[in-house]
C-alpha cells in the first residue's frame, strides 16, 4: 500500500505540473516545430547519451574493484540501463533495479552494489554543488537580476542595479556567517554535541559525513585518476547531451555554452523531483530559467520538451532492449529440462 501510494503521488504530481506547464501552450504549433527541426543533431545527443551511461558503468565497475568484483562493462552498461529505464515508470527504483540486476547478470550481491552506488551519488553530488557554484559565477548577473526582478515583484520595491548588489551583499554575508559559526562550533564541543543531538542537526551532520567518507574512499581504488577522468567525462557528456540539441531548433541555435551550462544545473536539479524521469518538474525549471537567454516562456517550454522527450524515448527504447538481453541471460543461466529430470 506505501509503494502504491508513493507511485499515485508522484503520478498526480508529474501530471499536475505537465498541466500547470503546458495550460498555455499551442500544442499543434508545438509539434509542427519538432517535425521541422534538425534530427541529426538527436541522433548526435542519443550517441552521446549512452556513452554517458557506458561511462557510468565503468566507474561503477571501478568502485566494486575493491570489494573483491569485477564485472564485465557490458553487464554493467545493461544494469545501468535497466535503472534508468525502471526511474521512468517508478520514480527511485533505478538504483534498486540496477543493483538487481548485476546480481542476475554476476552474481554480485545487492547489498554491496547499493553501497558502490550511494558512494557514486556522492562524487555527483560534490560535482553538481561545484558546477551550480561556477554557473552562479560565471553568470552572476544574468542570474541576481532574474532573482533579485522576482522577489522584488512579490514584495515590492523598485528595480535596478541595486539588486545585484544586495544580493552579492546577502550572500558575502551569509558565508561570514556560516564561517563564525563554523569557527565558534569547532572550538566549543559542549555546543557542537548539544546541537547534534537535533535530530535534523544529526541528519545534516551525517549527511556530510559521508558524503566527505565518499570523497575520501577514492584512495582506496586501484586507478583514482581514471575513476576522477570517468566522473569529469560523464558530466561532460551530460552537458553535450543537452547543448547539441540547441541545434535543432531555429529559435535556439544561437545559443552559447553558457546557456548550455545553466540547462545542464537546472535540468540536474529538475532531475531529482520524486516524478518520473523527472518529467513537469524538468519541463517548469528548464522552460522558465531559459527565458533569461532572450527565449520566450513558450521557447523555453518548447526546448525543455524537445530535449527531455528526446531522451526519454531514447532512454525508454534501449532500457527496454537491456531487459530484453537480462531475460534472455536469465534464460540461458537455467538448466535444461532434461538435466532438471535427472537430477530429480
Amino acid at each position: 500500500m506505501k509503494n502504491v501510494l508513493r507511485y499515485t503521488i508522484s503520478l498526480v504530481l508529474a501530471g499536475g505540473l505537465i498541466w500547470f506547464v503546458f495550460k498555455d501552450i499551442n500544442l499543434s504549433e508545438m509539434l509542427d516545430r519538432f517535425a521541422k527541426s534538425d534530427w541529426r543533431w538527436i541522433a548526435v545527443s542519443c550517441f552521446f547519451l549512452l556513452c554517458a551511461h557506458v561511462t557510468r558503468a565503468w566507474r561503477w565497475g571501478m568502485l566494486m574493484e575493491p570489494l573483491g568484483h569485477k564485472p564485465g562493462l557490458v553487464n554493467s552498461s545493461v544494469s545501468v540501463l535497466t535503472g534508468y529505464f525502471a526511474n521512468y515508470i517508478v520514480p527511485r527504483m533505478g538504483e534498486v533495479t540496477r543493483c538487481g540486476t548485476l546480481y542476475r547478470l554476476e552474481g554480485i550481491p545487492v547489498n554491496l552494489s547499493f553501497g558502490t552506488v550511494v558512494a557514486e551519488r556522492i562524487f555527483d553530488v560534490i560535482i553538481l554543488l561545484i558546477l551550480i557554484g561556477l554557473n552562479f559565477i560565471l553568470e552572476f548577473e544574468r542570474l541576481s537580476t532574474f532573482f533579485t526582478d522576482f522577489f522584488q515583484s512579490k514584495i515590492g520595491g523598485s528595480q535596478g542595479g541595486s539588486g545585484s548588489g544586495l544580493l552579492l551583499g546577502i550572500l558575502v554575508g551569509g558565508l561570514v556567517l556560516v564561517a563564525v559559526a563554523g569557527f565558534i562550533l569547532f572550538k566549543n564541543v559542549a555546543l557542537r554535541n548539544k546541537m547534534q543531538q537535533n535530530a535534523i542537526i544529526a541528519k545534516i551532520v551525517s549527511f556530510a559525513q559521508g558524503m566527505l567518507e565518499g570523497l575520501l574512499s577514492v584512495r582506496k581504488l586501484r586507478s583514482p585518476g581514471l575513476f576522477i577522468l570517468s566522473t569529469l567525462m560523464i558530466w561532460v557528456l551530460y552537458f553535450l547531451i543537452s547543448y547539441v540539441l540547441f541545434f535543432c531548433i531555429p529559435e535556439t541555435s544561437d545559443l552559447g555554452p553558457l546557456a548550455g551550462l545553466t540547462l545542464l544545473v537546472v535540468g540536474a536539479i529538475g532531475m531529482t523531483a520524486p516524478t518520473q524521469g523527472g518529467i513537469g518538474a524538468y519541463h517548469l525549471l528548464v522552460g522558465n530559467v531559459m527565458v533569461l537567454y532572450g527565449l520566450s516562456q513558450n521557447d523555453g517550454i518548447t526546448l525543455a520538451t524537445f530535449i527531455h522527450g528526446a531522451q526519454m524515448i531514447f532512454m525508454l527504447l534501449i532500457g527496454a532492449l537491456a531487459f530484453l538481453y537480462v531475460l534472455v541471460q536469465n534464460k540461458k543461466a537455467l538448466p535444461e529440462p532434461e538435466q532438471v529430470s535427472a537430477g530429480n
